[in-house]
């Protein structure tokens, strides 16, 4: 029989063989490698004992857990930051030729009066091995929360630019440094957008322009309240010219929601892609409202899929695009195809021996259907999560409230909804569902929903529900993922 443990386990997002995770740390890509640190509690499966923990892919589905990269101290809790790879040596750590990588990182200060403060450490062992500097912290302005760096090098004004967060402030600020070690304020951004809780997680985000056009940026932050699912992500789009980010809204203007579920936080890029690759992102797919809660131990957390990225241009301005991470088609065993034709009610679909804890489908609808209709994933007992369409509210929404386990009855229940771009015919949703989750794209990855679950392991149906007069017609794909051999 299985455990928990077991049935819960994601086959195709990465979690740790034990213990807690959260924030995505220090992506980095190097000799055909994706490396992910992360935030880990090395000692159990509840927040605490800040450190870093590492795993590396090569198809970012096939995850080998390395040992734990940069631990905690007497004097300094790791929390969270990136990875560049000094390539030029401008921090003097390298040797013999080799660049180092640099991990620039937030230390949660044991001192008397606390605080937190940016800090570094290198690695001559593509991350194996971490030495602290001896001179750290690197950034200190004396505050009690200070963090999150995010550091790239910004190439038309040859600097290394920090953009890190003032979380009580809902202030993003900027810093320039020549050599990793010594930073000088350029800006700041904010308050703007969500402001009903704290900021953090930071990320700065270039798109290239077409045909000489000037860069576009996307600045992401993240807020622990104001999301419809508690804690979520926001973006702005705009420019950013080496100094200050100025986005296209005017000051004051809402941001813009990355996933309109309750499970993705902290998104973080991958720095070291080769030119020509479009960013690419992952997340925490958890909520901070429930997360020590989650009914998975001895681990507990998990990373979202990845998520390509680029901007769309649509009769409401420029906006975020999310495509799930394309290897994934790896993954499919042989489809089922089904043509839908059917009236009100609920109408069972035949997966023909389909393991339904861990399934890619496709959803074609036609245009012309006036009322709500939904598909219910991982159904039977009495169980099923709802993933629908909502036409007259122009919405595509996910619903958990019988899904199974309910992990916190304040936040978990409740329909998640978000606004499609109308004009597609027909419409299509792609949903992801991988035993303790679900991840719904559509319009062209300008909608995106994430949402953790936990049913019974028999809960393993699929079912069409139907309300309103008329006839909804469509079609729906159905692939089987699972892992193969794969890369190590």
């Amino acid at each position: 029989m299985s455990t928990p443990a077991d049935r819960y386990r994601p086959a195709w997002h990465y979690s740790a063989r034990r213990h807690w995770i959260n924030d995505p740390n220090g992506l980095i890509y190097a000799d055909g490698e994706y490396h992910l640190f992360y935030q880990t509690n090395p000692f159990g499966d509840q927040w605490g004992h800040m450190s870093w923990g590492h795993a590396v892919s090569r198809d970012l589905l096939h995850w080998r857990e390395l040992p734990l990269a940069i631990a905690e101290d007497e004097r300094v809790s790791i929390y969270s930051g990136s990875v560049v790879i000094d390539h030029a040596n401008s921090s003097g750590f390298g040797r013999e030729g080799q660049a180092p990588w640099v991990a620039i990182y937030t230390g949660c200060l044991r001192r008397p009066e606390g605080g937190q403060a940016q800090e570094l450490a290198w690695s001559l062992d593509r991350g194996l091995s971490w030495t602290q500097y001896a001179g750290n912290p690197v950034l200190d302005i004396g505050l009690k929360d200070f963090r999150d760096p995010k550091v790239f090098w910004h190439a038309a004004t040859a600097r290394w630019v920090m953009v890190v967060v003032r979380p009580d402030d809902h202030r993003v600020c900027f810093y320039a440094s020549p050599d990793l070690r010594q930073w000088q304020h350029l800006s700041d951004f904010g308050p703007a957008g969500e402001v009903g809780g704290i900021w953090e997680c930071p990320d700065l985000i270039e798109f290239p322009g077409e045909g000489g056009a000037p860069s576009r940026w996307v600045l992401k932050v993240d807020t622990f309240a104001g999301h419809p699912g508690g804690t979520g992500a926001q973006i702005f789009i705009g420019q950013f010219d080496g100094q200050r980010f100025v986005p296209d809204q005017a000051p004051g203007d809402t941001g813009r929601w990355v996933d309109h579920g309750s499970d993705f936080y902290a998104a973080l890029s991958w720095a070291g892609l080769p030119a020509g690759r479009a960013p690419l992102w992952i997340a925490w797919m958890n909520n901070h409202g429930y997360a020590k809660h989650t009914p998975s131990a001895p681990w507990r957390g998990a990373m979202s899929l990845p998520r390509e990225l680029g901007l769309l241009d649509t009769p409401a301005g420029t906006r975020l695009a999310q495509r799930p991470w394309p290897g994934l088609a790896a993954l499919r065993g042989a489809p089922l195809s089904v043509a839908l034709q059917a009236g009100e009610g609920e109408h069972e679909i035949d997966l023909q021996g389909l393991d339904g804890r861990s399934l890619e489908l496709r959803w074609e609808l036609e245009p012309g259907f006036a009322g709500p209709c939904a598909l219910l994933l991982r159904r039977g007992g009495g169980e099923h999560t709802v993933v629908g369409v909502d036409p007259g509210l122009g919405q595509v929404f996910i619903d958990r409230a019988a899904s199974g386990h309910e992990v916190d009855a304040q936040r978990w229940a409740g329909r998640r909804a978000a606004t499609w771009a109308p004009g597609a015919a027909p419409l299509c949703l792609r949903i992801f569902i991988d035993h303790c989750s679900v991840e719904v794209f559509s319009a062209d990855g300008l909608v995106a929903l994430t949402e953790l679950i936990f049913p019974a392991d028999a809960s393993r149906g699929l079912a069409l529900q139907v309300s309103g007069s008329g006839s909804l017609r469509g079609r729906l794909t159905v692939w089987p993922l699972a892992l193969g051999a794969g890369a190590p």
